[in-house]
């Protein structure tokens, strides 16, 4: 099945480049491209794509809205928001991983890291196991933000304690392998913890259950 991608970047070279690349792969295809957030979320509803590859940082209506706008819309349950940046230090990452998108990359990344990152996304899995990126999610998702309310940590209750600990192990970064090693069971049983946990919280994916850890209090920041 072809994933199909809409682009969003105010930079038409980049876009551009991103449609060769993307095109040039046969289990892809781009069916749109945006300038700024209002015309991905208007193109979003259009085409309903796998997969939106959005630019937070974008003239008139910003990445960060249009990602919390597509996430937010029922139509767009099946679609997935990856977020290219310079991540290193944007609060705004976190935000947006707040407001549903399921992971992230830098944008000079390379083509095979970017193709990847898509396959990943598209099918139901989170951009969130890399050390930076470890860092970055221990670094905000933490923080207190007074546009987006905590969970309450209530919401947890409906979790038995194994889904609990797996959903931890999660939020550190950590995949189903290594998390299988860690409990000495199959990634199998890993994988079912995981999408019971996303079934019972409405997580939209992995990426939203380590939001939801942080939020709660599941997790708390290491020094």
């Amino acid at each position: 099945m072809t994933i199909r991608v809409l682009l969003a970047d105010d930079q038409a070279l980049l876009r551009a480049t991103f449609r060769i690349l993307i095109d040039s792969d046969p289990g892809m295809t781009v069916v749109a491209e945006a300038a700024d957030g209002r015309e991905a979320t208007d193109l979003a509803l259009v085409h309903v794509p796998d997969v939106v590859l959005m630019d937070l940082r974008m003239p008139d209506t910003d990445g960060l809205t249009a990602t919390a706008g597509i996430c937010s819309l029922p139509n767009l349950a099946a679609t997935r928001v990856l977020v290219l940046t310079t991540f290193e230090n944007d609060q705004n990452v976190a935000r947006a991983l707040r407001a549903g998108a399921s992971g992230f990359l830098g944008k000079d990344v390379g083509p095979d890291v970017l193709l990847t990152g898509i396959r990943t996304v598209a099918a139901g899995e989170s951009l969130l196991s890399p050390a930076a990126t470890r860092t970055l999610i221990t670094r905000f998702l933490a923080t207190p933000d007074a546009e987006a309310p905590l969970a309450p940590p209530e919401r947890l209750a409906t979790l038995t304690e194994r889904e609990r600990e797996v959903m931890s192990l999660v939020a550190h970064g950590m995949s189903n392998t290594e998390i299988a090693g860690h409990l000495v069971v199959s990634p199998l049983t890993v994988r079912s913890h995981v999408q019971r946990a996303m079934t019972k919280l409405h997580a939209r994916d992995r990426a939203q259950l380590v939001v939801i850890a942080y939020q709660s209090g599941l997790v708390r920041p290491r020094p």
